[in-house]
């Protein structure tokens, strides 16, 4: 029998998805993603971006305290001993893996099912659809969700790879208020909106920003490339590149070697952190064009306030089709409302 819900992705927006549905008593299937060196090396291994985090200071519900009783007491202690060991000791706020462990655990506490496979194909033509796997394995849904997210583009460095969440991140509203980056010189890699957004946010806590742009020119809107330029806190240098992450395992990173792409050579710049605003790109290759995309490419959005998409039961939730917020708050929100959709398509076609 087809599945009355198939949720595609484990990032918040499909455990929430999950958690509604199986409250539901739709009984959910959630393809989490496969466990493989190629999703490794993409970022989209499951559990999602938030998995790649280290603390998670702006998730309602979790403030700091000592969360490691709560977690042995809250997750399978398989999954414990797996993905989370060894957990912190010290007071702290949720890290990304624990919250992602946490919503998973609760999404299966109520029923839900989840296999461990990437879908690599769908059917969307015909009813009900069909998916296929990386396992090569077929399912039928009535309903799908899909919450497969989007990857931040990085800059592919094999010291970049190394320094990830050590300093090097892509999200400065995530990860900005740290610790490690406060009252600390800090770079900006790109030259858009989303650029001077994350250069500016990060002046509240940095005592120099640093942006890195390779050509001489924004691609910024031009309010946004007067608010980088009044910025006393902004330090803009044209013509620049990542040639080299610096760094060490105790501290994280320490600095950057920036090259000039015109006259050549290299400069080392002392940071502490160095965030990428060079785009995201939405995981919907497997959609094969089946669903209307925005021109940014992310799943686009039919009604107002709906997560209806361009063909009937399908919803969309979380990033890969939010190019604005990317928060796991906001995600985890249209994942609730994607599964509330689902439930009231399925009642009004009769399908119980």
């Amino acid at each position: 029998m087809p599945e009355h819900v198939v949720i595609i992705g484990s990032g918040p927006a499909g455990w929430s998805a999950a958690i509604y549905a199986a409250r539901a008593n739709l009984h959910p299937l959630v393809f989490e993603g496969a466990e493989t060196e190629e999703n490794r090396v993409a970022g989209t291994l499951p559990l999602g971006q938030l998995n790649l985090t280290t603390e998670v200071e702006n998730y309602p519900g979790f403030p700091t305290g000592l969360l490691h009783g709560y977690i042995r007491s809250a997750v399978a202690e398989s999954r414990v001993s797996t993905y989370l060991e060894p957990l912190h000791e010290h007071r702290h706020a949720v890290t990304g893996p624990e919250l992602m462990n946490l919503m998973r655990q609760q999404a299966e506490n109520f029923g839900t099912r989840i296999v461990t496979d990437d879908v690599v194909q769908v059917e969307l033509s015909t009813r009900p659809f069909t998916l296929k796997t990386l396992g090569d394995q077929t399912h039928e849904a009535h309903t799908l969700i899909i919450a497969s997210g989007a990857r931040a583009n990085y800059l592919g460095l094999a010291s970049e790879e190394r320094f990830k969440n050590r300093g090097v991140s892509a999200c400065a509203v995530c990860d900005g208020a740290l610790p490690r980056f406060r009252n600390k010189p800090l770079v900006v890699v790109g030259g858009g909106d989303s650029a001077v957004e994350e250069a500016t946010y990060l002046t509240k806590y940095a005592s120099m920003v640093n942006m890195l742009m390779r050509r001489d020119v924004f691609r910024a809107s031009k309010i946004m490339q007067d608010r980088a330029r009044d910025n006393p806190k902004i330090n803009l240098h044209y013509f620049r590149e990542v040639d080299e992450v610096l760094g060490d395992d105790k501290s994280g990173v320490t600095g950057i070697r920036m090259k000039d792409n015109q006259q050549g050579g290299t400069v080392d710049l002392p940071a502490s952190g160095l965030f990428l605003a060079i785009g995201h790109t939405p995981n919907t290759d497997f959609l094969k064009g089946q669903l209307a995309l925005n021109d940014m490419g992310y799943i686009k959005y039919t009604t107002p306030m709906r997560t209806f998409t361009s063909v009937e039961g399908v919803f969309a939730a979380g990033d890969v089709a939010d190019d604005y917020y990317r928060q796991a708050v906001t995600s985890a929100g249209t994942g609730c409302m994607a599964a509330l959709d689902a439930e009231r398509w399925l009642a009004s076609k009769g399908i119980h």
